[in-house]
């Protein structure tokens, strides 16, 4: 089940405009032109934004995501009849023979279940063309990003067109490595609402998500840094052979 920020519907239309910034999609655009990817799957493709920029370069996309009230958002979204939508995940997905299948913005770190993400790496695998690439990210856990999740560091108030002036912030829950939870809590100021999303991450070594890939028949062809992120994050390139 998708986490409340991308399930809610309240959550789901104000999720954009409290996270504006997405800077980091910008190397996964040089990756699709750099494997001349002409058709691509976009694994938790939220409220359609990656999917919307390649759709706009004229890439055919498919959009898979677990959460309707994201998947509404994205529809809403002028361009959005370009994108086939899919409410779902990749292990129940027809077949595509994509050039390219991505998970952006740490989608694979929140497949915190070990059986739901071996089930996403053959689901993936399955969509892929002979010689088609899996592309994802996830954080370095030698960095210990979770330190950084206070309120203190996240609080801000941000004026949303149709719903008003929303606070946010966030609260460390857990930390049980490999897994920790967190807390986003949302107050709105039109009516007073308070809504709440916890989630829980799970935090991989290197090593351990290239013996995965491996033993899913990829072959790793690379781990990169994020460019926007020096020094926080792999990105794996992983190829069906």
């Amino acid at each position: 089940m998708a986490d409340d920020c991308f399930a809610h519907p309240r959550l789901a239309a104000i999720y954009d405009p409290l996270d504006p910034d997405r800077s980091d999609l910008g190397a996964y655009l040089q990756i699709a032109e750099e494997f001349e990817a002409h058709r691509v799957l976009d694994i938790g493709c939220g409220t359609g934004v990656f999917a919307l920029l390649l759709a706009g370069r004229g890439t055919e996309v498919v959009g898979v995501d677990p959460a309707l009230a994201s998947i509404d958002v994205a529809r809403a979204k002028p361009g959005s009849e370009q994108v086939r939508w899919i409410c779902g995940d990749v292990t129940a997905l027809p077949l595509l023979r994509a050039d390219l299948a991505t998970m952006t913005a740490n989608v694979a770190q929140a497949i915190a279940d070990p059986l739901t993400w071996q089930k996403t790496l053959r689901g993936a695998y399955g969509t892929l063309r002979p010689g088609g690439h899996l592309v994802f990210e996830t954080r370095d856990p030698a960095r210990r990003a979770w330190e950084e999740w206070t309120r203190e560091s996240s609080y801000r108030v941000t004026e949303i067109p149709g719903a008003g002036s929303v606070e946010s912030w966030v609260q460390l829950i857990d930390v049980s490595l490999p897994l920790v939870t967190f807390r986003w809590t949302y107050k709105f100021a039109a009516d007073g609402q308070v809504l709440t999303s916890d989630s829980t991450l799970r935090f991989r070594e290197r090593e351990e998500v290239e013996r995965d890939l491996v033993a899913h028949g990829y072959a790793v062809d690379d781990v990169r840094d994020a460019p926007d992120r020096p020094g926080r994050e792999f990105v794996f390139l992983a190829r069906r052979p």
